[in-house]
């Protein structure tokens, strides 16, 4: 028995909607007039008072999917708090193992990591359906992936890019650190993998974020660098502890960082510190190599959790909303090499 309509601790009544594994949609919403509403490939539910999925209406956005880039956004509500899922695989280019062991997954008593095996399941996943999104990041390990690919897996992976339901993010050979590195060697490694995007995906694969979230420490000139490159905005995680607590509680997470007094407000680049390192939400890792439970709705199984993991995700949203001033907030769904 599967519950459709289930009451949570603030009185909300939340309507089941459909239920698939594999990624969840890039771009959800939180209303605010007693609505949460998310879109995901995971589990969609409706929070109402009292009134049926049937009441509220889906948004059409098959005329998004057909575009990539901006376009392909679900539309924002400027009344309500838009909570934006990023689900993504943080994929080191050599760490513990070399790239190759890392990409056909060998050496496994060092990891767990197979590279060639999360692009594969994802692009199936969104192939599979059109409301997931997903965004790759390293180049290196997709130059190797798509080199191996028949031209209809190919023409399926340019498919995905034009619709903008896989985005390709950063966009360079690899992560590069920001602290013991030259720029000359910076500006070298993303031309390389610039290039790549463009002459496999075409115009559509050109990133337009900054996704520099594992390096250790951050530097102003890599700000202005992307700046200089056409970036909109950087995403990143990791900074000292005390700096980020002071940036949470005086809700300055979110900057215009001047990459450059020489250059003036051309170097200038909007920068977001991400809440959660980044990772998902602790209970909300469905990969196969983590140990969280996964959502169970049937009612008669002991194991039942269907409404505390609604509640869990929700308080999670909203102890993340407090600390940013906008009403657009970003909950990454991913982590190394899952």
């Amino acid at each position: 028995m599967e519950p459709n309509n289930i009451r949570d601790g603030e009185g909300y009544w939340w309507h089941r909607g459909v239920e698939s594994p594999g990624c969840v949609h890039a771009h959800s919403r939180v209303r605010s007039s007693g609505m949460l509403l998310w879109y995901a490939g995971v589990a969609c539910w409706n929070k109402v008072d009292g009134r049926s999925s049937d009441a509220i209406g889906y948004e059409d956005n098959s005329s998004a999917r057909s575009r990539c880039g901006y376009q392909s956004c679900a539309p924002s509500d400027p009344n309500a708090l838009n909570v934006h899922l990023v689900p993504h695989s943080h994929d080191d280019v050599g760490w513990l193992k070399t790239v190759d062991q890392y990409y056909w997954g060998a050496e496994t008593y060092i990891q767990r990591a197979g590279v060639q095996y999360i692009l594969d399941s994802v692009v199936t996943a969104l192939h599979e359906n059109p409301d997931r999104r997903f965004i790759q990041v390293e180049t290196a390990f997709f130059h190797k992936w798509w080199k191996e690919q028949s031209e209809n897996r190919k023409e399926l992976v340019r498919e995905l890019v034009n619709s903008g339901r896989l985005e390709i993010i950063n966009g360079a050979w690899s992560m590069n650190d920001e602290a013991a590195v030259h720029y000359q060697s910076i500006i070298d490694q993303f031309t390389l993998g610039l290039r790549t995007i463009n002459d496999t995906l075409g115009e559509c694969g050109r990133p337009k974020i900054g996704w520099q979230i594992d390096p250790f420490g951050h530097s102003r000139e890599m700000a202005s660098i992307f700046s200089q490159m056409g970036y909109d905005g950087l995403f990143f995680s990791r900074l000292d502890w005390r700096e980020k607590n002071t940036r949470l509680f005086s809700n300055t997470p979110e900057m215009l960082w001047q990459g450059s007094p020489n250059l003036g407000d051309n170097s200038n680049l909007f920068t977001s510190i991400l809440y959660n390192h980044y990772s998902a939400p602790s209970g909300y890792c469905f990969d196969i190599l983590c140990t969280d439970a996964p959502i169970i709705d049937d009612v008669d199984s002991p194991e039942y959790n269907y409404q505390e993991k609604i509640e869990g995700f929700a308080s999670f949203i909203r102890r993340q909303a407090q600390y940013y001033v906008t009403n657009n907030i970003i909950i990454t769904m991913g982590d190394d090499f899952n």
